[in-house]
C-alpha cells in the first residue's frame, strides 16, 4: 500500500519526475517524459505494480527526518537506527540526453546494514521486463523501454524482482544510477554520481538566485517556484498541471484524473507569478508554447493540450491498476481535452496582453491570431458551455466563461488602444459591453448581492471571486464585495475554500460523491479578502493553507479537513502558483494586479 499523498516529495529533471516516500520507495515515475507510461506505478497499487526502495535493513520503514537540500531539488532522507545513521541522496540531474535518476546511499555514523529492490514494471505496470546482465550493469527490456540499473551493489533476481543487501559505514558513499533508453539501444550512458550531483545542486542554486522575492514568505514562494520549475517540460516550455494521473479527490471515489498535460486555464496567473519573481525567460517559454499549441482555427482551440502541444489526449482506464487506496477508475488521458470552454478565448488574450505590457515582445502574427480568436468569440459568446471545472453535466452559461469572454474582448481593445494594433475596435467595445450588461443582468442575484455560478442558478463558484482580478468590476463595487462575502458564508467549509457545492440535488457537475477543499479557490480567496481591506483575515486564511504543505514543502490539488489529509493529484501547480502571487501581494512585494490599468 502506497503511503498518504503527503508522505511524497518529488524530484524531477524537468522533462519527468519522480515520487520519493518517506519509506525510501520510489513509487511513481513515467519515462521519458511525464505523459509517458509509468515503470513504477506503486502509487496506484502495490509493489507489485512497479517501485524500487533504499531503506536500513533493520527494520525502520520511515525516515527519521527529510528535506531538500538548500533551494534545490535534491531531496535528502535519513533514518538513525539502532547501528548508526545513514542519509540517501535522491535527485534527477537537469538532462541533455538520456533521464538517469541518481541515488546516493551516505553512511552518516556507524555502520548500517541496507536493503534494496527494484521492481520494473513497464506500461503503468502491465509488463514485467526481461532481465539481462552487462558487466557492472543490469538492464531490463519490454517494447520500446530500457532502464539501465548501475552500481558497486550486484542485484541477484528472483521472483521477478532484483534485491541486494549491503552495509555503509561512517564517511562511505554508495552509489545508485538508473538509466532509460530506447529499447534499441544496446549502451547506457554512464554517468558519475558524483559530479552529477555537483551539477545538480549548482543548476538549481543558480536558478533560485534569479528570484526577486524577498518578503516574509520567501522559503515557502522558493519552493513552490522550484516546483513549478520541475513541472516545466523543458524542451518547449509547457508546464504540467502535475506529474500524476488519478490521485482522487476522494479517496474511494470516482474523481480521478489524468493531470500531466498542460492547461489553459492557468496560464495569466503562471506568467504572472513567473514576471514578478524575477523569471522572464520562463514566462517568456511558457508564453510561446502557448502560442504554438492553438495555432490553427479559433473554433479548434483547446482547453488542454499535451507538452509538446499534442491534441489527442484519449481518456482510457487502466483496470489492471487498483488504484489509490483503492479509488477507481485510474484513468489515463483526459476526455475534457474535448470540451468547449469559453473561458480559454479570454486566459489566452489575458496572457498575451499580460506578456506585451510586461515587456515580452512578440512576433506579428501572433496579433493575427489575436484578433482571429476575438472574431470568432463575437459568434460563439452566447452559447452555453461545460465551465473551467470540465464538468460533465449539460451545458450552462457559467458566470465566470461569460466574464472571460468579456477579459478576450477588452484585452483586444486594449491592444489597439495602448499598443497600437489594429482592429475594428468600435466593434470590439461593442462587444465588451453587451457582455458586460448580460453578466450584469443574468449573472447577479440583487436579492442575495450576489453573482452566481451560472445564470438562473442560486449557487455559488469560486471562480467567482476572479471577477475583481480581471477588471470586470473593481474591488470596492459592492457586487463584488457581496460576491466575496457570500462565497465566504457558503463555499468555505473547515476554514477552507470549495470550488462549487458537490452535496446538493442540482450540483453542476453531475458526478457521484464529494472532493475536498480547492486550495487555489482558497488562495483566491486570501488575495480577495485582501483587496477588500480584511488583511488580518486574510492573511491568517494564507497561513493556514502554508500549514497544509507537507514536510518539504508541497501542495496537492485539494485538502480533505474531515480526513486531515492532502487528495488529488501532487504536487499541483495550480495550488503552488497562487500560493506565490498571494505572498506576493501579502508581502506588498508588487502592487501590479492582473487587469488593473
Amino acid at each position: 500500500m502506497s503511503g498518504w499523498i503527503e508522505d511524497y516529495a518529488l524530484i524531477g529533471d524537468m522533462q519527468t519526475a519522480a515520487l520519493v516516500g518517506r519509506d525510501g520507495s520510489i513509487d511513481w515515475l513515467c519515462l521519458p517524459h511525464f505523459d509517458s507510461p509509468a515503470c513504477f506505478s506503486a502509487l496506484l497499487g502495490d509493489e507489485q505494480n512497479g517501485n524500487w526502495w533504499i531503506r536500513p535493513a533493520s527494520g525502520e520503514q520511515v525516515a527519521t527526518r527529510r528535506r531538500y537540500r538548500h533551494e534545490t531539488l535534491i531531496l535528502e532522507t535519513e533514518w538513525e537506527t539502532y547501528e548508526g545513521t545513514v542519509r540517501v541522496i535522491d535527485f534527477m540531474p537537469p538532462r541533455s540526453g538520456a533521464p538517469h535518476i541518481v541515488r546516493i546511499v551516505e553512511g552518516l555514523r556507524g555502520t548500517v546494514r541496507m536493503n534494496t529492490a527494484l521492481r520494473l514494471r513497464f506500461d503503468y505496470g502491465n509488463v514485467v521486463p526481461w532481465i539481462h546482465r552487462s558487466g557492472t550493469e543490469m538492464a531490463a527490456v519490454a517494447g520500446p523501454d530500457s532502464v539501465w540499473l548501475s552500481s558497486p551493489v550486484p542485484m541477484e533476481g528472483h521472483n521477478f524482482v532484483h534485491d541486494a543487501t549491503f552495509t555503509v559505514s561512517a564517511g562511505q558513499r554508495v552509489p545508485f544510477v538508473m538509466t532509460w533508453h530506447p529499447s534499441e539501444v544496446e549502451e547506457s550512458d554512464h554517468l558519475d554520481a558524483e559530479k552529477a550531483l555537483s551539477r545538480t545542486e549548482r543548476f538549481w542554486q543558480n536558478w533560485v538566485s534569479q528570484c526577486s522575492y524577498q518578503g516574509d514568505y520567501r522559503d515557502a514562494v522558493v519552493r513552490s517556484l522550484i516546483t513549478l520549475k520541475a513541472l516545466t517540460y523543458r524542451p518547449t516550455g509547457g508546464i504540467v498541471a502535475a506529474p500524476t494521473t488519478s490521485l482522487p479527490e476522494e479517496i474511494g471515489g470516482v474523481r480521478n484524473w489524468d493531470y500531466r498535460y498542460c492547461w489553459l486555464r492557468d496560464a495569466t496567473i503562471t506568467l504572472e507569478a513567473l514576471i514578478r519573481s524575477g523569471y522572464t525567460d520562463e514566462a517568456k517559454a511558457w508564453r510561446e508554447w502557448l502560442v504554438r499549441a492553438v495555432a490553427g482555427e479559433p473554433q479548434h482551440m483547446q482547453i488542454m493540450y499535451g507538452v509538446r502541444g499534442e491534441r489527442r489526449l484519449s481518456e482510457w482506464e487502466a483496470d489492471w491498476l487498483p488504484g489509490y487506496e483503492n479509488s477507481r477508475p485510474v484513468r489515463i488521458g483526459n476526455a475534457a481535452v474535448g470540451q468547449y470552454q469559453l473561458d480559454v478565448y479570454g486566459e489566452v488574450m489575458d496572457v498575451l496582453e499580460l506578456a506585451r505590457r510586461s515587456g515580452l515582445q512578440s512576433a506579428e502574427h501572433v496579433w493575427g491570431l489575436q484578433r482571429s480568436l476575438v472574431n470568432y468569440l463575437e459568434w460563439c459568446w452566447d452559447e452555453p458551455d461545460e465551465g473551467l471545472w470540465e464538468v460533465r453535466g449539460p451545458r450552462q452559461h457559467f458566470v465566470h466563461s461569460k466574464v472571460m469572454a468579456w477579459v478576450a474582448a477588452d484585452r483586444a481593445v486594449r491592444m489597439v488602444e495602448e499598443f497600437g494594433k489594429e482592429g475594428p475596435i468600435e466593434r470590439w467595445r461593442s462587444l465588451r459591453d453587451t457582455i458586460h450588461a448580460e453578466v450584469c443582468t443574468y449573472g447577479y442575484d440583487s436579492r442575495r448581492n450576489t453573482f452566481t455560478q451560472y445564470y438562473g442558478s442560486e449557487e455559488l463558484d469560486a471562480s467567482l471571486l476572479l471577477i475583481p482580478e480581471v477588471g470586470f468590476l473593481p474591488y470596492d463595487d459592492p457586487r463584488v464585495v457581496g460576491t466575496i462575502e457570500a462565497i465566504r458564508d457558503d463555499l468555505m467549509i473547515n476554514g477552507f475554500v470549495m470550488r462549487y457545492r458537490t452535496d446538493r440535488v442540482d450540483t453542476a457537475d453531475h458526478l457521484p460523491g464529494d472532493e475536498g477543499a480547492f486550495l487555489a479557490c482558497s488562495f483566491w480567496m486570501a488575495n480577495a479578502l485582501l483587496s477588500i481591506g480584511q488583511e488580518k483575515e486574510a492573511r491568517e486564511l494564507f497561513e493556514r493553507l502554508l500549514a497544509l504543505r507537507n514536510d518539504v514543502g508541497l501542495l496537492s490539488e485539494e485538502y480533505d479537513a474531515k480526513g486531515g489529509r492532502q487528495v488529488g493529484n501532487f504536487p499541483q501547480a495550480f495550488s503552488h502558483v497562487p500560493l506565490v502571487t498571494t505572498a506576493l501581494n501579502l508581502s506588498h512585494h508588487d502592487g501590479h494586479r492582473r487587469g488593473e490599468h
